[in-house]
Order: C-alpha cells, then structure tokens, then sequence
C-alpha cells in the first residue's frame, strides 16, 4: 500500500509479488472463465499457474489431521491424497491423487490410514486431459494418478508403514434436493445398483439412501442440473439401462392424543390343536417422567428408545396369573410389528405406553403366535380410537439472499407452511430463517434460483416432528386406505 501511494501505481512485479503473498495465505483465489471447447482463456490460465502461482515447496507445510506438519519433501516420508476417482473404460477405476510427502514410484506399498489397508502402486501416470502418460516417480507437490486401488477413496490418506498421517478431508457440500430413483425395466435391479455405485464412487456430493423405512432408494444431489448429469452418466455407464425418478415418500410418524383401553380374542381352530389368546390392554400417549397407572399394580416395565425416534414403554399390571409370564414377549412382539407399520398411513409409530393388565388363556390352545396376533389387533383397535394424530419432519430451513429479494422469498416460504424464526445478517447477505415441513421442500431448489436468478441459496437441518394439519391428515389416511385396498385387490 506504501508502494501504492507514493508511486500511483503497482507494477507487473509488485502484483506478481502480491498475488502470490495473498494465494500462500489464501486471502485470494483467482477466478477464471474459459472454454476448453473453443481453446479460450487457457493460455491466461497457463500463464498465471506458470509466472504468479506458488509452487508447493513455497507453501506452508500442510498439517495432518493431528495438527502435526506435513513438509512438502521430495526426501520425506511417501505421503499421498486421494482426491478424485473416474471409473475407465477397460481399465477399471483410476485413483487421482496429489504427493504431499516423500517420492512415489511404481511398486511401492502404502497402507491406507482410514481402513489399515495396504495397497501396491502397480503403476504412475501423469494425466492431460485423455492421454496418461507413464511415469517412473512422482515427487513431493506432484499430482498423478494410478489405477486398482480397491479398497480406498476420496478422501483416503495412503502413506510409508509406520506411519500414522491423515490428512484433513475435502468437505462437500449438502445436498439440496432428493428424488427416488428405480430401474424402469423389471429384472434390471441389479444393473442400476452398479450403476449407481459407480457414480457415487466418482462424485462424493451424490449421497445414495437405501431407505427401509420408505421403501424407495433416494438420491441426494446438489439440484436439477447435478440431476441431469446423474442421469446421463446412468445411461452411459450401462447402455439400455432406463431409470425413473419420482418425489420421494415423506418418513411421516404417528402417535396417539388421549388414553384408551381395548381387548381383543384370537380364537382358531383347526383339526388338530387351535389358537387362543385373549389381551386386555390399555394404550395411552408417554411423556417424560410420566406417573404410573391408577388402580394398577405394575409388576414389570420395559422401556424402548425406538430406531425411528420417539419411545415405547410396556408395563406389565397382570395380576393373579391370568396370561403365563411366557406370553408376554410375543404379545410385545405383536405390539412392535405394529408400531413399524402404523394403522393410519403406514407409517411408523412413537411416545406410546401399554399397559397389558388382563387377558384368558386355555391350557392346550394358547401358544406364543396366538398371543402375538391378539397383542396387535388389540393394539391396533385402541389405536384408532385414540384420537390418532400424524406427524411430520420439520426442517429448520436457512435462506441466505441479497437484500432486494427477501420480500419474494418469504412469500414464497410462506405458501409453503412455513413458521418464520427471524432474520439476521451473514457477510453480505441477509439471513432468513424459516420453520419448514419437509412435505413442502420438494422443489424448492429450482423455485429459489427461479425466484432470484441464482443469487440466493440455503441450507436446511432437522429440527423436529410436528403435527400436520386435520386437513392433511384425512388426505394422507385416504390416500394410504386407497393403495392399500387397491393392492389386496
């Protein structure tokens, strides 16, 4: 600034100089547009990397995930990164990774600090664009690429034996939009899982869900042109192979609002020994530190904190032995088959308590499944009598915009049932912060670049499960009854 001052004007050497101070600090990061289509601006590129960019011996020393440094030493220990994998025709997948220590040469073995996996470097090249070129060593700041790794990825550090670097990983960004993706052609499952596989080994921002829960397996990518790309890799890693994609299924829950009590009697015969089973049980909403039940002697509690969130608490209150002791493990046996599949939508269930506090049983016909089918049918009858109510994710949803369109996207945030939390400042944007049902997130990615021509983004995180609306839910129950009745047809 001095310089600056007292002459009016920087030289060519002095921006040199500076440019490169502020990249070692990483205060400034070029920015280049060009087409490697038309050959435009390459030769700008070319020429900054050659006179301004520093070199990696004149950077400081990368530090490991332990916080020890890494010195760029041709000398050091053989250190290397993986930060990119394709998958090549003929050849299988090829690893591209940057030399941060020590030199690499063909035949060496590094052993793979995330997993303890030793691999051997069977061969280096040097890649430009779709030429690899062999080479016998690769030093310290070199990039290279090599080919059969089988057990590492992005993200992996391989290094000497004996040693104990990791270095930090890239971070990728979440993702922004979800669709269920599903072969389109009946047999071809297995195809579209390598398929998929493949590109998610190439691209870490592409997130695969094999949702159990839903049904459905998701794909989690960063929009609708990361989509677009998605698909054309699919049809180009396996010809013919046609994949459909549809909105996925929200993970909906459902519980209950006010105490009921029920029983049911699962009676069968047959010709030789019949079922019978008879449970009287009470199922009520649970909150924490609930108090125990009035007028009944519990003589046995379980508590479950369940996979899908929420709890069950089944109290045993029998008295004067009028179901075995036996029995009760399949009665809650029935009780969480039910819980998974809820009676409203399907969904799964949470924050129940049951109290089993009477039932019949018959010396020869009472057997572990019958009990199991009365423990469900009773508690799916008290269920629906409970004043059921369904629940739904909510996300708490961050809009980051320039000032002149914050006025659209809270309107358009609000067309979507969303609870406004407030709004704060971020850098140079205005920060808007939003409650959001997941339901009403689905396209939400291309409304915002639409609304604001690209300027804004946003990030989202789970916050809670909320009841929907009555009118929501009736919709939701009718459509489950209408696929339900139209698959027992």
């Amino acid at each position: 600034m001095e310089k600056y001052f007292d002459k009016g004007e920087l030289d060519e050497e002095d921006m040199k100089l500076g440019l490169k101070k502020a990249m070692i600090h990483h205060d400034l990061f070029p920015l280049f547009c060009l087409s490697a289509k038309k050959n435009m601006g390459s030769g700008r590129l070319m020429g900054l990397i050659d006179n301004v960019c520093p070199s990696p011996a004149e950077m400081p020393p990368q530090r490991t995930l332990s916080g020890a440094p890494l010195p760029c030493d041709p000398d050091g220990p053989p250190c290397i990164f993986i930060y990119k994998t394709l998958s090549e025709a003929h050849i299988g997948e090829m690893s591209f990774f940057k030399v941060y220590s020590g030199t690499i040469r063909p035949g060496m073995e590094l052993v793979n600090e995330t997993n303890g996996v030793t691999e051997k470097i069977n061969q280096l090249f040097v890649v430009e664009g779709s030429k690899r070129i062999p080479v016998n060593e690769l030093l310290a700041g070199d990039i290279g690429a090599t080919i059969k790794l089988k057990h590492t990825h992005v993200n992996n550090t391989l290094h000497a034996r004996g040693k104990n670097f990791e270095l930090p990983p890239i971070e990728f960004p979440s993702p922004l939009m979800s669709v269920a993706i599903e072969s389109a052609l009946k047999g071809d499952e297995e195809k579209l899982a390598v398929a998929i596989h493949q590109v998610r080994e190439e691209d870490p921002t592409v997130l695969l869900e094999m949702s159990q829960e839903l049904k459905q397996t998701i794909i989690h990518c960063q929009g609708e042109l990361h989509l677009s790309v998605i698909k054309w890799k699919l049809e180009h890693i396996s010809k013919n192979l046609r994949a459909s994609f549809s909105r996925p299924r929200i993970p909906y829950r459902e519980t209950i609002r006010k105490p009921v009590q029920s029983s049911y009697r699962h009676k069968k015969q047959s010709g030789g020994a019949g079922q019978f089973g008879e449970v009287y049980m009470q199922v009520e909403p649970w909150y924490e530190d609930m108090p125990d039940p009035k007028g009944l002697s519990v003589r046995g509690r379980e508590e479950f904190q369940l996979d899908w969130g929420g709890k069950l608490v089944f109290l045993n209150c029998i008295v004067g032995g009028a179901i075995d002791q036996r029995f009760l493990p399949s009665i809650l046996k029935g009780i969480m088959e039910k819980m998974q599949e809820g009676p409203l939508t399907g969904s799964h269930v949470r924050d129940v308590r049951v109290i089993v506090y009477d039932g019949k049983m018959h010396p020869v016909d009472s057997n572990d499944i019958s009990f199991k089918i009365a423990g469900m049918m009773a508690f799916k009858q008290a269920f629906r009598q409970a004043d059921p109510q369904i629940l739904e994710p909510v996300y708490t949803v961050t809009v980051l915009c320039p000032d002149d369109q914050t006025g659209g996207i809270i309107s358009d945030l609000q067309t979507r049932r969303a609870i406004m939390e407030g709004m704060d400042t971020e850098g140079h944007f205005t920060k808007i912060i939003a409650k959001v049902p997941l339901a009403e997130m689905h396209d939400y990615y291309s409304s915002l670049r639409s609304l604001t021509q690209g300027r804004a983004k946003f990030r989202m995180k789970f916050q809670e499960y909320a009841a929907v609306p009555p009118d929501l839910q009736r919709k939701l129950i009718d459509e489950y009854n209408k696929v339900a009745a139209h698959q027992e047809a």
